[in-house]
């Protein structure tokens, strides 16, 4: 089960101003400046205003809308009223963000059907005074995109077997993992439906798309056994950052995801985790967004074993003079470092290798005078914009 609040941000300001209710409600910055919307409530959509829009273009399509700034704690104070209630149906709950979250309630954990399930579980979440949308499905990315097809209120089911059925006329911009530039890279060959993207054979979606492409057409096809993960476990440790003005060369580019593999790096030592999945995520000028990510064998915590990676993958989805408003960094797939010796003499084979000394001794300077207090070159002295700066250790 995929559950996803209804424009949640607008709801709970509905619920606390019963005089906006039917009303268009945007959520976000001053469309003054250079805010952007966060949610728009459905009377708010209906003018073609959407999350991640440029405030000042959401104010143009719609003029009368009621404009508010972000309450965080009383959003946070809603949703985990609304994951108690997830955590009432079942342990297995994987939250993917502040209102949404997969539910594992397999009939033979539960013997209950799962419609009746989902259908407890709204009404429920709607005695809160906001309503949610659920999508059913055997694996994670079907019910995600079932969640969004009947929105708001919606419960939509897709049994086991019609997964293919299902997602064949669909675009390929429903697919969790295909931004704007890999949609328009899949029609430009003529691929714009799920099902066309399903048909690709192996070799020919990793020439498409890279590492990542064999793993979008079995998305595609409605394959999809990753687990859900239960609340508690770290998932990923990452760092990202927005900036003042748009970045555009590469020398400017690479600078800044070495600040954030830096940064990232020296979390995972922190909590003496390695990881395996890297991703880099990007924010274009017109606040589209992409992400791409890649698996390697063996875990790595260091910055100079990261670097190549994350430079390699930001390489496969950036074009240098394309405008970064917002780069971003993370890594997942947790294991046990593996540290390879360096080619040393027999008496120094067991100490640990030149470049994780390095790194650890950066590490107590930086515990002792702050994260920035060292850095790569005159880019890696870069001064923080508290205004533009995000940073999230413990993405879920």
């Amino acid at each position: 089960m995929h559950l996803d609040m209804d424009a949640f941000f607008a709801a709970v300001e509905q619920l606390d101003h019963p005089e906006w209710r039917g009303k268009p409600v945007i959520v976000g910055g001053s469309p003054d400046g250079r805010g952007v919307v966060s949610t728009a409530s459905y009377e708010a959509r209906i003018y073609g205003v959407h999350s991640a829009m440029p405030a000042a273009q959401a104010a143009r399509l719609c003029p009368d809308a009621i404009w508010v700034h972000p309450h965080f704690t009383r959003y946070e104070e809603l949703s985990e009223a609304v994951r108690t209630i997830m955590r009432e149906v079942t342990p297995y709950v994987q939250p993917t963000s502040i209102d949404e979250a997969y539910l594992d309630i397999s009939p033979a954990e539960y013997g209950e059907d799962p419609v009746s399930i989902a259908r407890q579980t709204q009404t429920r979440i709607a005695g809160l005074g906001v309503t949610c949308s659920i999508g059913l499905a055997s694996g994670k990315t079907v019910a995600k995109i079932a969640s969004d097809v009947d929105k708001p209120r919606g419960l939509t089911i897709v049994r086991p077997g019609n997964e293919t059925a299902f997602l064949r006329p669909l675009s390929v911009n429903v697919l969790p993992g295909v931004g704007r530039a890999t949609s328009e890279r899949l029609r430009a060959v003529g691929v714009r439906t799920l099902g066309e993207l399903a048909a690709l054979d192996e070799r020919s979606a990793s020439q498409l798309l890279g590492a990542y492409g064999t793993e979008l057409v079995q998305r595609a096809r409605g394959i999809d056994t990753r687990p859900v993960v239960s609340e508690g476990a770290r998932k990923s440790i990452s760092a990202e950052h927005t900036f003042p003005e748009d970045i555009r060369t590469r020398d400017e580019v690479e600078a800044e995801l070495r600040i954030l593999v830096e940064k990232v790096a020296m979390r995972l030592r922190r909590h003496r985790l390695a990881g395996r999945t890297f991703s880099v995520k990007l924010r274009y000028a017109d606040f589209s967004t992409q992400t791409a990510s890649r698996t390697v064998a063996t875990p790595y915590d260091i910055d100079s074993d990261i670097l190549p990676v994350a430079t390699a993958l930001l390489s496969d989805v950036w074009t240098p003079g394309a405008g970064l408003r917002l780069l971003g960094f993370a890594v997942s797939g947790f294991g046990e470092t593996t540290r390879q010796l360096e080619l040393l003499g027999e008496d120094e084979a067991d100490s640990p290798p030149r470049a994780r000394l390095l790194a650890e001794g950066l590490d107590r300077i930086k515990e002792r005078f702050g994260d920035d207090s060292l850095g790569f070159g005159v880019r890696g002295l870069r001064t923080p914009d508290p205004s533009c700066e995000g940073e999230d250790e413990d993405a879920i």
